[in-house]
């Protein structure tokens, strides 16, 4: 059963498995397979996938994009095709963007991004419906965006998010969510926020989730399904400080939203 207003570890045992790091989960656009990073001590990074075959989730399965060119691979983004999965590589060179096409329903060979954002160490990467990539510049810790004009990624800009690491874009744009230390303190617990699109395409200051999504324990890798219906995170709560895959309803994220532009 989907989840309500209390945060559920998301398929316990099949995508959330004791004992190993799981974040950065996405899903295909009719919600029938989904994409996730596994760190396993020993065994290294990599992206697994499960799709729904005769009503059930499959076995996860190491999906192995680059076919171990890269050392690392991981956080996944389907596009809102599902056409594309856009996702970070790691290898001598650092943290890239790297990407696979679909077509006669495999995904071919994975492609390193040809756009100035590789120049850079990056994470995160998510788009919105019209294309536009999100991402994380990591020498400046900072959230960044190109627009995807003629067929590629020429340009970027800093996004104006106050404060915040990894950040996930609504498809619409309307929101974005990020991760970040709790205000005012000075551990390495961080919280998930949601900054809001203003009416000159600048941002809110990031508000706090609350209590029911933020709690002692880290909350960061933060991404919203693409029916828009729930909220997915990683809870670092597990023995040894190791992240499971949470889910929630994400009317919290609407119902912040609608309080900052009430009907009349």
């Amino acid at each position: 059963m989907p989840p309500g207003q209390t945060p559920e570890i998301f398929a316990p045992g099949i995508v959330s498995v004791a004992g190993r790091y799981e974040y950065g989960i996405s899903f295909s656009p009719e919600l029938n397979e989904v994409y996730y990073t596994v760190d396993i001590i020993g065994q290294g990074t990599g992206i697994y996938f499960s799709r729904i075959e005769n009503g059930s989730w499959t076995h996860p399965k190491r999906a192995d994009f680059t076919k171990s060119r890269m050392s690392a691979e991981m956080e996944p983004h389907v596009t809102s095709t599902g056409e594309r999965i856009y996702f970070i590589a790691f290898n001598t060179g650092g943290y890239k963007i790297c990407y696979v096409n679909r077509s006669d329903g495999r995904w071919n060979k994975a492609e390193l991004l040809d756009s100035p954002i590789n120049s850079d160490n990056v994470l995160y990467p998510n788009t919105a419906i019209n294309g536009d990539l999100y991402y994380t510049k990591l020498s400046e810790l900072k959230i960044f965006f190109a627009r995807y004009r003629d067929d590629k990624y020429s340009e970027s800009w800093e996004a104006g998010i106050e404060y915040g690491l990894h950040g996930f874009i609504d498809p619409y744009r309307r929101f974005i969510l990020v991760d970040a230390p709790k205000e005012n303190d000075k551990s390495k617990d961080r919280d998930i926020y949601v900054c809001f699109r203003n009416n000159d395409s600048s941002w809110t200051r990031p508000v706090n989730l609350g209590k029911e999504i933020n709690t002692i324990y880290n909350e960061s890798y933060p991404s919203i399904s693409p029916d828009g219906k729930y909220l997915f995170f990683s809870r670092f709560n597990e023995e040894g400080g190791l992240p499971n895959i949470y889910w929630v309803s994400s009317d919290l994220i609407h119902k912040l939203g609608s309080q900052r532009h009430p009907n009349p």
